[in-house]
């Protein structure tokens, strides 16, 4: 889930100096500069692309992807108005989440975040389950590489959770249409960690999100709690789990986590006329820790204009002991497509069928009868 943390704002004035009965103001132009050493720079944007594809990156905000699109059409990612308008984020143990959005590398479980670690001993006690580890999502990466074809960032190390993270970015050397998105997470204890490593990619509420799943007892429902609040609708009909906000009557949010275990390595998210495809390494699910699935959804829309929402579509690797120094990488491809169809359940699944063959998605073609 993700939790906008507002920061409070501190208001400056001018200085005015009084000497000897002289009234001395700052200038005009003293002022704008002052301004200007207070307002944090433009994050850097660093861009790979092709005559396809196009994708954006920051060494911000622990290493994130802000845009990917297919040229000439809107991001299908979701991002925070944090992004410009809170460019420089504390980074300590101390620290809350900021909605920044777009493409973000946790590690899992999340019941563990602040178990191992001393900096916040209150959070500890508490076993907290929020806020992600700031030094992996808000802390400045390092750009170590950035070419033509791939975009290398490593981050800090991380004393709440005691890994460094590295993030990779690459056009893909097989297809125009698809970049290759790697993370490795290396242990800088001097004692054995166990970790996943937990990718999560937010789009826009109102995207429609296919996952291959066998059957109802491979997924489960973490509904809301909070009031005013209803539990995401979805359909698992003929080997496909679909989910997407409904437009509602009523004022209820809609709200709630999806866990799933995947048929086959891979989900699609339609967004107008792209499809974002993402694919991965299918694991069984003895690997993936209890507490999650190796693909999870969470989804909160607003009733009347859920695009204004968020739903996050997140791939756990699997759960690994790492030896002191020791490093464990997973990795997603993205591909997108060109979608001319209707808005329209079966005639997405249509589509996907006849990528099936040239994506290897498994079981996209499957005709099993509904499932209540």
């Amino acid at each position: 889930m993700d939790a906008e943390l507002g920061m409070a704002k501190v208001m400056r004035f001018p200085v005015v100096a009084v000497m000897t009965g002289l009234l001395v103001l700052p200038s005009a132009g003293s002022c704008a500069d002052t301004a200007a050493r207070k307002t944090p720079p433009a994050i850097e944007r660093l861009t790979l692309g092709n005559e396809v594809i196009e994708v954006t990156a920051t060494p911000s905000f622990g290493g994130r992807i802000l845009a990917f699109q297919l040229r000439g059409q809107p991001s299908v990612l979701k991002l925070g108005a944090a992004v410009e308008q809170q460019r420089a984020p504390q980074v300590s143990g101390t620290a809350g989440d900021i909605a920044y959005l777009g493409h973000d590398v946790w590690v899992g479980p999340q019941s563990h975040w602040w178990l191992h670690q001393q900096v916040n001993p209150q959070r500890k006690a508490a076993g907290a389950v929020w806020p992600p580890d700031p030094y992996l999502s808000l802390a400045t990466t390092r750009a170590t590489i950035h070419d033509a074809t791939q975009l290398v960032m490593d981050g800090v190390p991380s004393p709440v959770t005691g890994v460094q993270l590295r993030k990779r970015v690459a056009l893909s050397p097989s297809r125009p249409d698809t970049i290759d998105v790697q993370a490795t997470a290396r242990n800088i204890r001097t004692e054995p960690l166990s970790w996943d490593l937990w990718f999560n990619t937010r789009v826009a509420a109102d995207t429609r999100v296919f996952v291959p799943v066998a059957d109802a007892a491979d997924l489960r429902l973490q509904p809301p709690s909070d009031p005013g609040t209803v539990a995401p609708r979805y359909q698992l009909e003929g080997g496909l789990f679909v989910l997407s906000a409904d437009t509602r009557a009523d004022t209820l949010i809609q709200r709630g986590k999806l866990l799933l275990q995947p048929s086959a390595g891979w989900m699609a998210g339609f967004a107008g006329t792209q499809v974002l495809v993402i694919r991965f390494a299918h694991q069984p699910k003895a690997r993936i820790h209890p507490e999650q699935g190796q693909v999870e959804l969470y989804l909160d829309a607003p009733p009347q204009h859920p695009e204004h929402g968020l739903l996050e579509m997140e791939v756990h690797a699997p759960y690994r002991t790492l030896a002191p120094g020791a490093d464990m990488q997973a990795q997603e491809q993205w591909t997108l497509l060109r979608y001319t169809g209707p808005n329209e359940r079966q005639a997405q699944r249509q589509f996907l069928c006849s990528k099936a063959q040239e994506l290897a998605l498994t079981n996209a073609c499957a005709g099993s009868p509904a499932v209540p």
